[in-house]
This record gives structure tokens, C-alpha cells and sequence, in this order.
């Protein structure tokens, strides 16, 4: 395979509801990481793109088809990704595949969504079809009920008392929320405390308002070229290493390994086996903070804590920048946002930009050289892993 570079992107604001439709959200980025590429849109040779809920919050299918049309790029093949929280990544992980392969050297692959336009009751809802509807939606489960549950589970395995795991991800909301204020693109800037998130209101017991991301509207695209035609687009490219995705069926059929989603720890070897590195390795990481229990599970499942032990790894400040791994730098999808078809993009884009020492001066890894995006869709069901390094 050729080797495939990430040379430019771009992200819009995430926000609450705004009156720009999909594809002018998507057509805008996309123009604006044509341009930080040294791209036009005839060198483009196809279009990835994230997408969930654009029926629904619209009415409007064939997304990728009209912002095509609208970034001059009618003609080329463009295609749809849907996989819940993952679109994204799985469309970045699609499109590396095929500029590796020789298939084509310059490609444009992002992700967008209305989600917080479509208001949070059918938002909640429209979310939870991501989850079996046979049985556990039927049941009154949405996202934040089971990540709920995952919290009293994980509890319960790793035999530490619900108020100790309680300020642990509490600790984990404050530190997103820290880095987010700084983050030019973020929707929730603001500092909020540990008595802030302790006192809020429970949203699905043990979790309370600022353990949980926001509904957004927003979309973020990148630019992949392959190694032969890198060199005459940038002089700092990031490299993609490697990626893994992963897929799961119902919660009842993962219930041997929950907490721990499985899925992710068959995707984040993929990814490592392809990179030839493992987590001692990774100097910032991009995770699926959809609630403040997932980074828990997350930061152990890709090998950075011991199983049980992450919360203390939060408290202790070795997620942080300047600890072992800086776990989202960003502000994450807690404080960063989460329009859904667009966050895997976002974390890409994060990651470069972290790569190339262009984010703002309060939330920079210092010297950072390899990093790692994770993404979940649904409760396990796709997960997605890449891991970036400097190309330069």
C-alpha cells in the first residue's frame, strides 16, 4: 500500500440549531480545506462523507451529491457513511483505504450534521436507532441510560464505591470543559467546576447534566493525498499509519465483556499492529467522550490506564496535557460538540493540527509526533481507530 497523508482540513463552529442547511455546512469547510490544501476542486477525485440523521433533521437525502455539485466538484463519485457517532471515521478510514491502494491520489472526506437543529426529544430518539429497537429502545433505552448503566457496571466489576466513579467523571467533565474554552471552534466555552458537575441535574442516574455532551450542529472535512503527489501540496503533511474498525450487535450479546466495549479493543489492535507502535506511544489522543464514563472506558480499553484505574489516572492529571497521554485536548465531544456525522472528522483534523503545533497556545501538546483518534457508533456497534504521525 502507498503510503496516505491527512495536508489540510478545516471545521466550522459547533453550535446549537442555525440556519444553515448540510450541504452549506459542508460545502463551506470543504472550500475552506480545498484552500489550506492547495487543492481546486478538479484535483478532487471523490467524496467521503459522514452523514446520520440529514432524512430527518431535513428531509433531505443524497447530501453528498448536491455539496459535490455546490464545491465544483459535480461528477465525481460521492458516498454516504452511516455509522452513527462513527460516520466519519468510517469515511476517513474508506477513503485512506482507497488512496492507498493506488485507486485515487487526492481525496475530500468530512462529515456534517443538523443534530441539535432537530431539538433534544426527537434528537434522543432519533439518536437511540442506533440501538437494537427489538429490544432495548423498547425497553426506554437511550444513549444516556445505558452509558448509565455502563457506570453502575463498571462500578460494580471493578468493586469501587458509585460516589468515588462519580467524582472521577466529574473530574473528567472539568478538564474537558478546561480545555474547551480555549478551543475557537467549541460550542460549550466555559469553565464549570466539580461542585458545578457534582450539583447539576441527573439526566440517567448516576449521570448528571455535565457528564454529558450536547446536541450540535456543525460539519469538518479533511484533505488525503497519496505520497506520490504529497510533496507538492505542504511541507508539514501528517501521516496516517494506521486504522482499525471494529463492529458489535446488541448490549445483550456483549455482555460478557462489558463495561469494557470489545469492539474498540479489536479495532485499537488493528490500528497499532498497522502502525507497529502500542499506547506508551501515543502522545495525544482524540477519544469518544459522549459521556464522562465512556472516556473511562475508553483511555483502558486502548491500553493508556489499567482496567479500573483511569479515574484515578484523571485525578492524578496523566490525561492531561503534560501527563502520560493528553486524553481530547480539544475539550472533546463534552465541550468541543457532537454533531454526529461530523466528529470523526473533527477528531482528525484535532489531531493534525495538534501534529503541526497549530492550535490555540493554551491547549498545545508540546512536541507532540504521534496521535490517535476513537470513535464509537452506537453502544459498541462501530468503532473506529486512527493514529496519525508527523509525515515531515
Amino acid at each position: 500500500m502507498r503510503k496516505v497523508f491527512v495536508v489540510g482540513g478545516a471545521q466550522s463552529p459547533f453550535t446549537v440549531a442555525q440556519q444553515k442547511t448540510q450541504v452549506e455546512l459542508f460545502s463551506e469547510v470543504s472550500m475552506e480545506a480545498m484552500a489550506a490544501s492547495n487543492v481546486k476542486s478538479k484535483d478532487i477525485q471523490a467524496i467521503f462523507m459522514g452523514n446520520v440523521l440529514g432524512d430527518f433533521s431535513e428531509g433531505q437525502a443524497m447530501v453528498q451529491a448536491f455539496a459535490a455539485d455546490n464545491i465544483g466538484c459535480a461528477g465525481i463519485p460521492a458516498n454516504r457513511y452511516e455509522g452513527a457517532c462513527a460516520s466519519a471515521s468510517v469515511a476517513v478510514r474508506d477513503a485512506f483505504i482507497w488512496v492507498a491502494s493506488g485507486f485515487y491520489d487526492i481525496v475530500l472526506v468530512g462529515g456534517v450534521e443538523r443534530a441539535a437543529s432537530l431539538g433534544t426529544p426527537l434528537a434522543t430518539r432519533t439518536f437511540a436507532m442506533a440501538s437494537d429497537r427489538s429490544y432495548e429502545f423498547p425497553s426506554g433505552l437511550t444513549f444516556p441510560a445505558v452509558f448509565a448503566m455502563l457506570a453502575h457496571l463498571y462500578a460494580k466489576t471493578y468493586d469501587k464505591p458509585l460516589e468515588q466513579v462519580k467524582e472521577e467523571m466529574a473530574t473528567v467533565s472539568v478538564q474537558s470543559y478546561k480545555h474547551g474554552i480555549h478551543n475557537e471552534k467549541a460550542q460549550m466555552r466555559k469553565e464549570v467546576t466539580m461542585e458545578q458537575v457534582l450539583s447539576s441535574f441527573v439526566v440517567s442516574t448516576p449521570l448528571q447534566l455535565h457528564d454529558c455532551c450536547p446536541f450540535s450542529d456543525g460539519a469538518a472535512a479533511v484533505i488525503l493525498a497519496s505520497e506520490d503527489v504529497v510533496k507538492k501540496l505542504t511541507a508539514k503533511p501528517v501521516q496516517i499509519t494506521g486504522v482499525g474498525q471494529a463492529s458489535a450487535g446488541p448490549l445483550h450479546g456483549q455482555k460478557k465483556t462489558l463495561p469494557r466495549i470489545y469492539s474498540r479493543e479489536l479495532s485499537v489492535k488493528q490500528a497499532y499492529d498497522m502502525a507497529g507502535i502500542g499506547p506508551k506511544d501515543i502522545d495525544v489522543c482524540e477519544l469518544h467522550d459522549c459521556f464522562s464514563i465512556a472516556s473511562l472506558i475508553a483511555a483502558e480499553s486502548l491500553g493508556f490506564f489499567e482496567y479500573g484505574k483511569s479515574g484515578e489516572a484523571w485525578i492524578e492529571g496523566q490525561a492531561d496535557i503534560g501527563g502520560k497521554v493528553a486524553i481530547n485536548p480539544s475539550g472533546g465531544l463534552k465541550s468541543r460538540g457532537h454533531p454526529i456525522g461530523a466528529t470523526g472528522a473533527a477528531q482528525v483534523y484535532e489531531i493534525f493540527r495538534q501534529l503541526r503545533s497549530e492550535v490555540e497556545p493554551q491547549r498545545q501538546v508540546p512536541d507532540a509526533k504521534i496521535g490517535m483518534t476513537d470513535t464509537l457508533g452506537g453502544d459498541g456497534g462501530t468503532l473506529v481507530n486512527i493514529i496519525m504521525k508527523r509525515g515531515w
